[in-house]
């Protein structure tokens, strides 16, 4: 990378423009922890084959689509690998880094270093601009020619797009919400095409226009136990791909784990995060996106290729369910796959989640698949227990520990055990969800 900011507007090269090869990721949660375990490794393993991967396809542009880490206080090792990882990349042929923030981090602390780091022409966008053009950037190559122009939104908090109304009802919050968000990413649209038309012009050749974003699509898919926070208080805080103007030709999308497209539109695209969150997620392939453009005559269409690149699997882990003679069979199965698999050369651990669901009562289920893992490589961070008796249902709620739940099924033990009438529980779970989304979109890091 060169040693100086290129985000500008003005170019006087009458050059054709490169071709354009762009690398989406989003949601690398640095430093979360699964059932109490840390996963550092696993971070590191993906940042490392990450940098590989970059320099392999000669990547141009890399857009990392918020969720950069799993809180607002990152640790310090987490802080390090992402500190290394832009100082790597900043030696290869990788000319940007476009960087926005996620509901899961602080705005500011993000925002503190970008000063600096645009010398290494890393783009971050932490908090959503007063004046949302100020969120547009032209991102130029060594000789001064365009590349593209992103629009970089991070994600966009209920203070971003909406005021505070009084008597406004929860509907009416999530309508202005929408329309908040709608005309954010309206404003970056309009600008971009205005900056677009001038290099055109300039350069008789098309320069994509490329959105990100990090949001809760309308139809979009998740996991159980992916840790995806609804954004909004209600039921609206969703978008439709209509948000997003025809002048797009690429929108990286962060937030939902799951790799996915939006309302059927290939140019639309969340990545997914890049290694499983949960137990829910590890059957599925993760990946990033290469997209490349290939710029041709601006009175046709710009030549646009999007491929996934498969993001090997640094952690084995496995879901196993079923009665204890299902569950044993699984588990040998499992283990003898792994062993079996060119990528398990440093002889891992498999993680497991066991969820028994047999009708027997079994008094000693810890110890049983204690048992069943002796002598194996495997490892167990979580059991649970289905069965509808009530002495399984007491004896799971005596293995379980705190770690094991989530502020919410925290809150619907404590409705149990306070024995709250059911006509009481909607009122007091929307004041807690009230109270989480508040707490949500603090930034713990601001002064």
């Amino acid at each position: 990378m060169p040693n100086t900011p290129t985000d500008t507007t003005q170019t006087t090269n009458n050059s054709t423009p490169p071709a354009l090869t762009i690398l989406h990721t989003s949601d690398w949660h640095l430093g979360r922890r699964l059932y109490g375990q840390q996963r550092y490794a696993e971070f590191e393993a993906f940042l490392a084959w990450l940098t590989d991967t970059i320099e392999q396809q000669q990547v141009d542009v890399v857009i990392v689509a918020g969720d950069i880490f799993d809180t607002m206080t990152p640790s310090n090792k987490a802080q390090a690998l992402y500190y290394e990882f832009l100082g790597k990349i900043s030696q290869l042929h990788c000319q940007h880094v476009v960087i926005v923030a996620g509901n899961h981090d602080s705005p500011t602390f993000l925002d503190a270093p970008k000063t600096a780091l645009k010398y290494l022409n890393v783009h971050i966008i932490g908090t959503a601009c007063e004046d949302p053009r100020d969120e547009v950037l032209t991102l130029m190559d060594n000789q001064g020619n365009p590349y593209c122009i992103v629009t970089a939104v991070p994600y966009l908090r209920d203070r971003d797009v909406r005021g505070s109304i009084a008597g406004e009802s929860s509907s009416d919050k999530d309508a202005n919400v929408i329309a908040g968000i709608q005309a954010h990413y309206q404003q970056v649209a309009e600008h971009a095409k205005s900056i677009q038309s001038k290099l055109i012009a300039n350069h008789q050749c098309h320069i994509p226009i490329i959105a990100t974003g990090h949001l809760f699509t309308v139809g979009g898919k998740t996991t159980d136990d992916d840790g995806v926070r609804d954004l909004y208080v209600g039921t609206l805080g969703q978008v439709s791909a209509s948000i997003f103007d025809d002048c797009f030709d690429y929108v990286a999308l962060g937030h939902l784990h799951v790799p996915q497209k939006v309302g059927g539109c290939e140019h639309i695209r969340y990545s997914g995060s890049p290694i499983a969150m949960g137990f829910g997620e590890a059957r599925q392939q993760k990946q990033v996106l290469l997209v490349r453009f290939t710029h041709i005559d601006v009175k046709n269409q710009t030549d646009k290729q999007i491929t996934p690149i498969a993001v090997p699997c640094f952690q084995p882990m496995a879901q196993i369910s079923g009665t204890l003679e299902q569950i044993e069979e699984k588990i040998h199965h499992a283990v003898t796959t792994l062993c079996h698999t060119e990528n398990n050369t440093q002889n891992r651990t498999l993680w497991l989640e066991v969820i028994y669901t047999g009708q027997e009562v079994v008094s000693d289920l810890r110890e049983h698949i204690q048992s069943i893992i002796c002598d194996l490589p495997c490892e167990v961070l979580k059991i649970k227990n289905t069965s509808t008796y009530n002495k399984v249902l007491q004896q799971q709620s005596d293995d379980e520990t705190l770690q094991d739940l989530d502020e919410r099924e925290v809150f619907e033990r404590c409705l149990d055990t306070y024995q709250v009438p059911d006509s009481q529980k909607p009122t007091l779970r929307q004041a807690y969800e009230q109270i989480l989304h508040t707490l949500q979109q603090q930034d713990s890091q601001a002064e």
